[in-house]
């Protein structure tokens, strides 16, 4: 069985659970030093963040160049060197740990072109330790082409996170979503016991809108899928989404955390604003849209999106997103900022005057309620523990609120 290389992080940990749900026995993947077959693991074994076909380098070039949207000009910039280094071959030289698998007939690459018709060279991206990482294969054709994407369900929580999006990925194709392109499910099934779907892949490298643009095209797309399902104005406090998350904040039982949270929600509905419900798509960050020069904007990963929710939750999501991972801000600072600046990031949504920090607090409240739920803590995500950012922000404002009850904490 694979082993964790000497001196590996937590993504070099996780390398040998990832060979073994793609390449179950008795198939038997190992690593080596140097050689053309097999994945060129980069930047090593001991920190992998991407698998790459070693055995050509138009491939290799194509696995990188659509390997993840790299956010920002230096991100964009290490990738188009690290494709042009694989193409020209020095990326064989220089990225010399081999992932090779004396794969079996029953392997994931067999059963991905059967279900395709056609052979699919297979590229992995390793994410960060969260309680959702799964598998997600990139496919390519022989000269590195994108063909689509892969994801597996490897348990309870990934496994209804795939089986989602392949849902929800077929009401999208009967909305209208003007501007938005979304993937098309090419299957939808299982394999190995893990639940799996495959999505065509989109034209990600297609010539992107400058910044300006495509700030204002994220955003016309963000106010599109906020209202692809209609919008309902109703107060607060007996509506679908505040009956729904109180549910999810009961079935947390006697955390800590939870009886804070259902305290800022009560405090919530006690005001009980007039609100727009709509949709949202879930986890909208820079990693999973690409505004492009023809102004359509892509979206993907929509394995989060859900209806009877305030309009604008996205929009407050890209923001404290951003400026958390992106800002490098402090993540109580921003969770304080997000509210504070709330009205300005709903603008255009069309929420009522007034309500824009109560729907600040309530997509907070939402986050939270995920996190705990997905157990992100004890997977190591490092914004998991809700109470040490986003609870204290929340209350802090609440506190402050003209004609607040208070929430205790």
């Amino acid at each position: 069985m694979l082993t964790p290389p000497p001196g590996a992080d937590a993504r070099g940990a996780y390398l040998p659970e990832l060979a073994g749900v793609v390449w179950p026995a008795p198939a038997r993947p190992a690593l080596r030093r140097g050689g053309r077959a097999g994945f060129a693991v980069v930047p090593s074994a001991a920190r992998p963040r991407l698998l790459i076909p070693a055995g050509s380098r138009r491939a290799a070039a194509g696995a990188v160049r659509h390997s993840t949207e790299a956010q920002g000009a230096k991100a964009r910039l290490r990738r188009a060197v690290l494709a042009a280094a694989f193409r020209t071959g020095l990326g064989r030289l220089a990225f010399r740990d081999r992932l090779v698998v004396d794969a079996a007939a029953d392997a994931l690459d067999a059963h991905l072109a059967a279900v395709l018709g056609r052979p699919a060279l297979l590229s992995i991206h390793i994410g960060p330790a969260r309680a959702n990482r799964k598998p997600v294969v990139q496919l390519l054709d022989a000269v590195g082409d994108p063909i689509g994407y892969a994801k597996l369900g490897v348990d309870p929580l990934t496994r209804a996170l795939v089986d989602a999006e392949a849902a929800v990925l077929g009401r999208l194709a009967t909305l209208d979503l003007p501007g938005i392109a979304a993937a098309e499910v090419l299957h939808h099934g299982t394999w190995g016991g893990h639940a799996l779907l495959v999505q065509s892949a989109l034209p990600v490298g297609l010539p992107r809108a400058a910044p300006a643009r495509a700030a204002e095209a994220e955003r016309a797309a963000m106010v599109a899928v906020s209202r692809c399902v209609g919008v309902d104005r109703r107060p607060y406090a007996e509506s679908a989404h505040a009956r729904r998350l109180a549910g999810e904040l009961a079935a947390l039982g006697d955390r800590p955390e939870a009886a804070r949270l259902r305290a800022v929600l009560a405090e919530v509905r006690r005001a009980d604003p007039v609100l727009d419900l709509g949709a949202w798509h879930g986890d909208w960050n820079g990693g999973n849209s690409a505004a492009l020069a023809d102004g359509r904007v892509l979206v993907w990963d929509w394995e989060r999106f859900a209806d009877d929710v305030p309009v604008g939750f996205d929009a407050l999501h890209r923001r404290v997103q951003t400026a958390i991972t992106r800002a490098g801000v402090e993540p109580r600072a921003a969770a304080g900022q997000l509210i504070a600046d709330a009205a300005g990031a709903l603008a255009g949504f069309g929420q009522p005057t007034g309500v824009a920090d109560l729907v600040a607090v309530l997509y907070l409240v939402e986050l939270a309620a995920r996190y705990l739920r997905d157990r992100q803590a004890e997977a190591g995500a490092r914004l998991g523990h809700v109470a040490a950012w986003l609870l204290p922000a929340v209350e802090d404002h609440l506190a402050g609120r003209p004609g607040a009850g208070g929430v205790a904490k």
